[in-house]
């Protein structure tokens, strides 16, 4: 789910402050184009709609994409680029940028000329945080302010109450971002600082789940578009909630499914197991099936990617309903671990080994079933095993 970067192939400024005109009867032949974008969607020009922008931007339009770029001592290019990795489209001519514009591009441009970020790695900050957060306005927009700017009296327009509305979360909203990122960023600086080496910074290993809801999309064309809303609402944030819960971490939600990662071989597996006895219980909620793969993971802006992370996604697909495949490799983790039994006979024969001795028989916390070898395509002959809880031993058993 990255945003495409469309940038400049070294042609001249695509952004001139006196464009040639037919009035003006410039001989010289029109610019060069920079890259196909239709330049007549300016920005919106009602009085609300300005005023809640100055508003939430606490500045008024001042400059023009070029007279930003030039007080900011950026390059038309540059500016270009960070401008379009934040998620924000080209505005032309248009006087539609503030000083808070011009002060985010002197502040990624001063990063880049210290040294400490390269202009490739800025552009990449831009579109990550532009990515995140522009997903989360809309969801705020979306499933919050809509509901809360419903007129409270009869009479009453939503443009009468959406102002002050926002003029008294915002402030609330923004102290709660900002915190909500520390703690985030705390988090995963802890992670980085752990790791065993530089390469491991970047490539780990890891354990990835994909999460999915059996027949969502025959479920599409049977539910009202609100129903629909409210049962993928209800799925990821119960995936969520569990996933963070249980020490993983959610990486992204895409309606139907989730994909979520996790340090050890341990926690993952207790989050899908998880996951599949609590979905289970919701009479509202189609089967879930789960797969696990154990593995070296490249991430990159909060994303993971790699063989598998794929072979995660196709043992999901094969699974049958409200059940957990994984690969060998978290298998024999598991059982590395002490988490689970090499085999069911193994197992057998300590417990039996332990009752003959007087001792307590070795506890696990999973049990492994190997199912059948098939293809998997892309990946060859793979060999899955089923994942479940494994039942203590009966001390009472004969």
């Amino acid at each position: 789910m990255t945003v495409e970067d469309t940038t400049s192939d070294g042609d001249s400024d695509p952004h001139p402050t006196t464009p040639a005109t037919p009035q003006q009867g410039n001989p010289q032949p029109a610019a060069p184009v920079f890259h196909e974008v239709d330049h007549t969607a300016e920005p919106s020009d009602d009085p609300l709609a300005i005023r809640l922008e100055q508003l939430i931007l606490g500045a008024e339009r001042r400059y023009t994409a070029f007279q930003a770029a030039r007080t900011a001592g950026v390059s038309m290019d540059l500016a270009s680029r960070f401008w379009r990795a934040m998620g924000f489209p080209d505005i032309g001519q248009a006087k539609a940028l503030t000083e808070a514009d011009v002060l985010a591009l002197r502040r990624l441009a001063g990063l880049v000329e210290a040294g400490l970020l390269s202009e490739p790695m800025a552009v990449q900050v831009a579109r990550s945080t532009g990515q995140t957060t522009a997903r989360l306005a809309e969801w705020q927009i979306d499933s919050f302010l809509e509901g809360l700017t419903e007129p409270p009296e009869p009479g009453m327009t939503r443009t009468e109450v959406t102002y002050p509305l926002v003029e008294l979360l915002l402030p609330e909203l923004e102290e709660f971002l900002v915190y909500v990122w520390r703690r985030q960023l705390a988090a995963a600086t802890g992670r980085v600082v752990q790791a065993a080496d530089d390469d491991e910074m970047v490539d780990r290993r890891l354990a990835v789940g994909f999460a999915d809801l059996v027949g969502f999309t025959r479920l599409t064309r049977r539910l009202e578009e609100e129903e629909l809303g409210e049962l993928v609402e209800a799925f990821e944030t119960t995936c969520a909630d569990l996933v963070a819960a249980h020490g993983g971490r959610l990486i992204k939600t895409l309606g139907d499914e989730v994909l979520y990662c996790a340090d050890d071989a341990g926690t993952a597996a207790e989050i899908a197991l998880r996951l599949i006895e609590t979905l289970s219980h919701d009479q509202t909620m189609p089967a879930l099936r789960v797969g696990i793969a154990f593995g070296t993971v490249t991430t990159r802006m909060g994303d993971v990617f790699g063989t598998t992370v794929n072979l995660a996604s196709r043992l999901t697909s094969i699974a049958p309903k409200d059940t957990v495949l994984v690969d060998g490799a978290l298998a024999e983790e598991l059982s590395r671990t002490g988490e689970a039994p090499v085999s069911e006979a193994e197992a057998a024969t300590e417990a039996e080994k332990a009752a003959q001795e007087g001792t307590e028989a070795p506890t696990y916390r999973f049990g492994l079933q190997p199912m059948w070898q098939r293809p998997v395509r892309g990946l060859g002959i793979v060999e899955p095993w089923m994942l479940a809880r494994r039942a203590k031993p009966d001390p009472d058993a004969s």
